[in-house]
């Protein structure tokens, strides 16, 4: 019996000998990409308003019904083309009457200057008194005034007869239509209006906060017309116009209600894109950060109110550091304090690490590794 009992521990002890001894599980794979470092300008966008380089209200210089539309509303006229007709009758009338009073004037003086150079003659041979002379050169003086009078009444009539045509002061879009052929117009009224669009002005608001740094040393908001162009036009649409702008007015004061100071833009717009009246955010580099530190934003995690992220270490283990964000960059941040460049941060997910295990960290290979960052940061302060 004990024989047997033996036996039977014997083959249990070697089934056991036998059964394999579970291997230790391999540690987690996690993603991590490295901490990079360069300059990136901080970038700040402001919601503008665009307008016209030039808007010019046409309005006549004249009174009378309108006879004819000359042109085709919302289209591209050049300096001096003819918009619209005024009856010119009236004014022809006038011109008419002022050349026949001319005329009438310049026969005048000749007539009294002959009398001047006759009563010369008489008066050297003592036929007439010196006093009718005086009086024939007094009224030589006034009929060649009145010659002088009568050229300037008539340049005016022939005026007044080319404003019946009124046209315009510039070259640009030409607006729709505020009269009809037979409306009776006069000086106050507007007819339409033209726009000078190329280049055209966007108008945005700075606080002056922004504007003193700019003064000092940050030179971006320096106007003038060879200067760099510094500004983006961001289009309703999201897209970013292709043609830079430079500023070309800073205005004179501060807005004591809102804390802002106006300044105007100037970009180009071949083929008169855009229009005045659009609304575009307006977007310029504020600043410079030098050396800034920039890691992909799923590589942060918030936890009651501090920012983490975790850093794989020479030796393959967890660490898990509080660090201090600044300003985004597309998709990624810049880190101010709790990292150094060279640190391997962990961009999968790290819910189920923690400080010490021991990974296998793999290279990121997606766009948001640093690698990819792009050149352009938004600032963390609310616009104005």
């Amino acid at each position: 019996m004990k024989v047997r009992v033996l036996l039977v521990c014997a083959s249990m002890l070697l089934i056991a000998a036998r059964k394999k001894v579970p291997a230790t599980p391999p540690p987690p794979t996690v993603q991590v990409t490295e901490v990079l470092q360069q300059d990136v300008p901080i970038y700040r966008e402001w919601v503008g308003s665009l307008d016209g380089f030039v808007n010019a209200d046409i309005k006549p210089q004249v009174t009378g019904y309108i006879q004819k539309q000359a042109y085709q509303e919302g289209s591209f006229v050049r300096q001096g083309a003819v918009l619209f007709l005024i009856d010119p009758r009236n004014y022809q009338d006038l011109a008419d009457q002022a050349k026949s009073t001319l005329d009438h004037n310049i026969a005048t003086l000749a007539k009294v200057r002959l009398d001047v150079k006759r009563d010369k003659e008489l008066i050297a041979a003592q036929a007439i008194t010196r006093q009718q002379l005086d009086n024939d050169e007094a009224a030589e003086r006034e009929a060649a005034a009145n010659v002088e009078s009568a050229r300037a009444a008539l340049r005016q009539a022939q005026l007044n007869r080319g404003w019946a045509q009124v046209t315009s002061p510039i070259t640009g879009i030409v607006g729709i239509a505020q009269v009809q052929v037979g409306n009776l117009v006069n000086t106050s009224t507007t007819m339409t209006t033209v726009s000078q669009v190329d280049p055209i002005k966007a108008q945005f608001n700075v606080s002056e906060i922004e504007y003193l740094d700019s003064a000092q040393g940050n030179h971006w908001l320096e106007p003038g017309p060879s200067a760099k162009p510094t500004l983006d036009l961001i289009l309703e649409n999201g897209t970013v116009y292709p043609h830079p702008g430079v500023v070309i007015v800073v205005n004179r004061q501060v807005s004591q209600q809102t804390g802002t100071i106006a300044i105007q833009g100037s970009f180009p717009n071949p083929g008169n894109i855009l229009r005045p009246g659009q609304y575009a955010k307006v977007r310029a580099a504020i600043k410079t950060r030098k050396g800034a530190l920039l890691v992909p934003q799923r590589a942060i995690t918030e936890v009651q109110g501090t920012y983490q992220v975790g850093v794989v270490g020479a030796d393959g283990k967890v660490d898990i550091r509080v660090v201090q964000t600044a300003e985004q960059v597309g998709t990624l941040s810049i880190i101010d304090k709790g990292l150094s460049a060279g640190d391997k941060v962990i961009v999968s997910d790290m819910a189920k690490l923690r400080p010490g295990i021991m990974v296998r960290a793999v290279p990121a290979s997606d766009s948001a590794s640093p690698s990819a960052a792009p050149v352009r940061a938004s600032s963390s302060s609310p616009g104005p």
